[in-house]
């Protein structure tokens, strides 16, 4: 296949990525912008194999069937509420790609210069033959780029394995604070660099091997020094992360549309963890380096009764109610209530009551999860609103119904000023006339912050599985 014919299938690949991305910020579109993506994917990878000097096409054909009935059994698999863990798991393969083609580059390299020393250049073929005909700064040029794709690789494999323990529950959601832990990442990156500076003097390929491993474990740290709160933005940056290893390939590689694909991944990524520490109001570097310049005074301690309340009385409060607002969590997610939730919104509205949705930027443990399993259980895209559209009608609704939420209704984070979560904007849902809070138990959230809205006098609590509570409530209503 002519390299022309390749390059205009990596433009026509690249212009569907850029749709794709675009489609996702409207939930109405979204279906079609994952078809865009699928179809570009397809495209670039059936480009990428028949590109001239590429060979090895049964090798090829045998990992896409493998890869691609691999994927296909996970994500038949995975459930709704596991899809952050499913994400993090991604970005460490990728990450760890990363890593093994920059090795495997090093290897090539050393292969073409010594080709070109014993004249047998012609015998190369596929990468080998390109470093060939490099020049000495060229070759420069490529060494950089291994170390780079080295360096984020390994960063994004351990962080993003280390983010999946903690979404799964396998590690502890609490932060990791070991002491000089801010000292100890910085010597850790100022020493993969003097590596990286002897990797390019000729050292060989021992230093990306060490590097690899430096990085690896400040990656692990890194995350590790990241509290449950802060989840939804490390998901976010290591999407980035793993779009800049990607890239970083893409420069190793010399192929046009990965560096393309892993720009627009990255950049999306860092500026969707922007928007979400904004939304946070947090400060970004401090999420990312585990809590830099975080206070350490301790938060005011929470007094008074958690008061219970039934699915009776749920249903007399929801039946006296005209206005009601529902603030969706990751507890909903978990009880996988969202089809119950659906049908109790269908009739409460058909009763001609107002029923609405109010998403908060980091719901959940995945940006835009709760905007998925709401248009997942067919809810009605014009009532979810986001935070900053509703937090206003808070003091003029009758009923608020949180369903397994907990950081994101805290009223802590503005009347505590030591408290984790201190200056976070949060869904004022202690200023409706009721509040009623669906929750398995009395522990705290998934950051382990302890909320004072349970103990609130307007607040109720309904205690026990969010779906089987909802369930219960549905049997009561006319």
């Amino acid at each position: 296949m002519s390299i022309g014919f390749v390059t205009a299938a990596y433009v026509v690949a690249a212009i569907l990525f850029i749709l794709a991305l675009g489609g996702l910020s409207n939930m109405e579109k979204a279906k079609r912008a994952i078809w865009y993506g699928i179809v570009g994917m397809a495209l670039a990878v059936g480009a990428t194999v028949v590109t001239p000097g590429v060979g090895n096409h049964a090798a090829i054909a045998l990992m896409i069937a493998l890869g691609g009935i691999g994927g296909w059994v996970v994500a038949t698999r995975v459930q709704m509420t596991q899809m952050p863990e499913l994400v993090a798991g991604f970005h460490s393969l990728v990450g760890l790609a990363a890593v093994f083609i920059g090795i495997n580059a090093d290897l090539e390299m050393k292969a073409a210069l010594a080709a070109k020393e014993a004249g047998t250049v012609e015998q190369l073929a596929g990468f080998a033959a390109t470093i060939a005909k490099k020049s000495s700064v060229e070759l420069s040029m490529l060494k950089v780029e291994l170390f780079l794709g080295i360096l984020i690789g390994a960063i994004t494999f351990t962080g993003s394995v280390v983010a999946y323990g903690k979404l799964a529950g396998k590690i502890s959601s609490a932060a990791l604070t070991l002491p000089f832990r801010h000292q100890l990442n910085l010597a850790g990156f100022v020493l993969c660099f003097l590596l990286g500076w002897m990797y390019l003097d000729g050292a060989g390929l021992w230093t990306m091997i060490v590097v690899a491993i430096l990085a690896g474990a400040i990656g692990w740290h890194l995350i590790m020094a990241i509290g449950g709160a802060d989840m939804p933005v490390v998901v976010s940056m290591l999407n980035s992360y793993s779009g800049w290893a990607a890239a970083a390939i893409g420069f190793t590689l010399g192929n046009d549309l990965l560096i393309v694909v892993g720009a627009l991944v990255g950049s999306s990524g860092a500026i969707l963890s922007y928007i979400m520490c904004r939304g946070m109001n947090r400060s970004f570097v401090s999420v990312i380096l585990g809590g830099w310049g975080g206070t350490g005074a301790p938060a005011a301690e929470v007094s008074g009764e958690m008061i219970a309340i039934d699915a009776d009385g749920v249903a007399s409060a929801l039946e006296e109610a005209d206005s009601i607002i529902i603030v969706p969590g990751y507890g909903m997610a978990v009880a996988q209530a969202q089809q119950s939730v659906s049908e109790l919104t269908r009739r409460l509205r058909a009763q001609g009551k107002q029923v609405r949705f109010a998403i908060h930027p980091v719901a959940g443990r995945l940006p835009g999860h709760m905007n998925v399993l709401l248009a997942e259980a067919k809810v009605p895209y014009d009532i979810v609103l986001e935070m900053d559209e509703i937090n206003d009608d808070f003091p003029n609704t009758d009923v608020v119904i949180v369903i397994g939420a907990n950081d994101i209704v805290n009223p802590a984070a503005q009347e505590d000023p030591n408290s984790p979560i201190a200056g976070m904007p949060v869904l004022e849902v202690w200023k409706a006339k009721q509040v009623i809070v669906l929750k398995r138990g009395q522990g705290t959230g998934y950051s382990g912050i302890e909320n004072p809205l349970f103990f609130k006098e307007n607040t109720r609590m309904f205690y026990g599985d969010a779906k089987a509570s909802i369930d219960a409530l549905l049997s009561k209503l006319s």
